[in-house]
């Protein structure tokens, strides 16, 4: 039976767990900054209006008309979290990872990551709601899960893609064996039959040399994670964050990128290294000045901009993550430059 989450009903919120565990029963308010704190931002637009949702308790989110202001909402999107959250996942609670936000067919559809930190026990779950403006969040359960006995993979950090034909596909994963693909139907659960294929890795599987995982023994080594895909010019382009994330200032994040004619691969660099072999273009890294490290990226077509966003690890917040937002520039032979 499907549950209906809602965001709007102001009676309603000093008892989500949101508040419960961050305001000890007293209704929070929206604040503007034009800094804002987001860990692993998505966006969306309708009605004159930018939505912006990232990691947090429920997932947070905010609001923006120039996205120069932006309004932070003090209510999660998911003020009550689904009992198979938990079922499917052993230790997660309600910090909610990494969403992505897409509209098709009629509906947004917002996916997200429930996982514990370095361990590949998780799981992408769904919602789908009409409007942002005054939404109510359906929730259509599971999108794909992985196990640590079964599966060489990690279902977290999801992307959905629409290809050429209109059909949908979901991207995600980290470490283990990297990226994974896989087709969707038009509920926005993996197709019948669609098995998860690996489209990019951070090391070849024939390279010895890896960085040991300075962030959890249960982890391995292939850090790569956060995948993003865009379709530019002919071409789909994939976006990924390379080393290692939520470290504050001792960050390592950067994104690379590759590029294919086709949603499923082969995806290449510039130098027509293929991704799955550890190819992949450097396209933005911290300068030390600004932000120690940058990465879990979204890049979009958006009101005739082409914008890249995701997080950094400021230097003058201490490591905090903060909202980076950069214009994405076109080479004559048509790769990025941020």
């Amino acid at each position: 039976m499907k549950r209906f989450l809602s965001i709007v009903v102001v009676l309603t919120m000093s008892t989500t767990l949101y508040s419960q565990s961050h305001h000890k029963g007293h209704p929070p308010k929206a604040f503007q900054t034009e800094t804002p704190m987001a860990h692993d931002p998505v966006m969306a637009y309708e009605d004159s209006t930018y939505y912006l949702f990232c990691t947090g308790m429920g997932i947070q989110q905010m609001t923006s008309k120039d996205r120069k202001t932006w309004t932070v909402l003090p209510e999660p999107v998911m003020t009550v979290m689904p009992q198979w959250t938990r079922d499917s996942v052993p230790g997660f609670m309600h910090h909610v990872w990494a969403p992505d936000v897409i509209q098709w067919h009629g509906k947004w559809w917002l996916a997200y990551s429930c996982s514990t930190f370095g361990k590949n026990g998780s799981a992408i779950g769904l919602l789908s709601t009409p409007s942002l403006r005054f939404p109510i969040w359906n929730d259509e359960g599971c999108i794909v899960t992985s196990r640590a006995e079964r599966d060489n993979w990690n279902a977290i950090d999801p992307n959905f893609v629409i290809d050429e034909n209109d059909n949908p596909w979901l991207v995600w994963g980290s470490f283990w064996d990297g990226i994974q693909l896989a087709r969707l139907d038009t509920t926005m659960h993996i197709a019948k039959g669609e098995k998860p294929r690996t489209i990019a890795r951070r090391y070849s599987p024939k390279n010895p040399n890896r960085m040991a995982n300075p962030t959890s023994k249960y982890a391995g080594t292939n850090a790569i994670e956060a995948p993003f895909i865009m379709k530019h010019g002919g071409y789909y382009y994939l976006f990924v964050s390379w080393d290692y994330c939520c470290m504050g200032s001792k960050s390592t994040y950067r994104v690379a990128v590759g590029r294919s004619k086709t949603v499923d691969g082969p995806y290449v660099d510039r130098d027509g290294v293929d991704m799955r072999e550890g190819g992949g273009t450097p396209v933005i890294a911290g300068d030390k000045k600004t932000f120690e490290a940058i990465g879990h990226c979204a890049a979009y077509t958006m009101n005739g901009e082409d914008i890249y966003i995701s997080h950094g690890y400021s230097v003058e917040h201490k490591g905090a993550a903060i909202l980076v937002q950069r214009p994405i520039r076109w080479t004559a032979d048509g790769w990025p430059e941020i």
